[in-house]
């Protein structure tokens, strides 16, 4: 029998270490890196990576795929290259550390078909005493303008951005996005229970005005204590207890 090392999550086909990450693995990202439809990307960014569990899934998910990974914070982005190196994806994972806008405004060689960020959304609220924490979850309204701002110019023509965010923050990105010339065209609702309302929505940005905006709809649980055969599904991959 395997004995699973401390803070070490096992997935079907990859283990994500969380040791050092301010942000543990929690529900938001893998149903980002789950759920988000692109047309088979040959280049994808993850923002904020922080144990990198996105940038697996999504390098699980297409394997022509080359995943870059942004992580600020230091300890982090240590963690996240230690599970890139011993996943099976290694050799088209990359790992950068600092800030996606240091990283963004270099003269890159390569336009994203996918960006995608699990991003700080708690805007002007009270701040976390745990700094690796407070960076983790909190930001303020430039964040967006920047994130808009660089994705827009990061993107391939198609290419195209999505976010996980609770409903409350969703304004702030797709103002932002508009400034920066990026249009929503997908809406997920997420939430716990069917006939609750969403309390995370997953949004996807573009250049084109022009797509038809799509909406839709998920739930987490079906009863108390019991997964949605929708959660299911979607995880199956990636989830060893389905």
């Amino acid at each position: 029998m395997k004995v699973s090392k401390p803070q070490v999550f096992q997935f079907k086909q990859f283990e994500v270490d969380q040791a050092n990450c301010g942000m543990k693995i929690n529900t938001d990202g893998v149903l980002l890196g789950a759920l988000i439809k692109p047309d088979y990307p040959e280049t994808v960014l993850d923002i904020g990576t922080g144990t990198g569990v996105i940038a697996l899934m999504l390098a699980q998910r297409f394997p022509a795929a080359k995943v870059d990974a942004v992580e600020i914070d230091a300890h982090a982005a240590e963690t996240a290259f230690a599970n890139f190196s011993s996943s099976p994806f290694a050799e088209r994972l990359r790992l950068c550390a600092g800030s996606f806008q240091d990283y963004l405004r270099k003269d890159l060689p390569v336009k994203y078909d996918l960006i995608v960020s699990n991003p700080p959304f708690f805007l002007n609220s009270i701040k976390n005493a745990d700094l690796r924490k407070q960076t983790a979850r909190h930001t303020d309204h430039t964040f967006f303008t920047d994130l808009m701002e660089l994705a827009a110019e990061s993107l391939s023509a198609n290419g195209a951005l999505s976010l996980i965010l609770p409903p409350a923050t969703v304004q702030v990105a797709v103002f932002n996005a508009r400034e920066a010339g990026l249009f929503l065209l997908n809406e997920l609702d997420i939430s716990s229970f069917p006939s609750m309302a969403p309390h995370r929505k997953i949004v996807t940005f573009g250049r084109s005005s022009n797509t038809a905006f799509s909406t839709g709809s998920f739930a987490i649980y079906e009863c108390e204590k019991h997964y949605s055969q929708q959660y299911r599904e979607t995880l199956k991959d990636f989830f060893t207890i389905f």
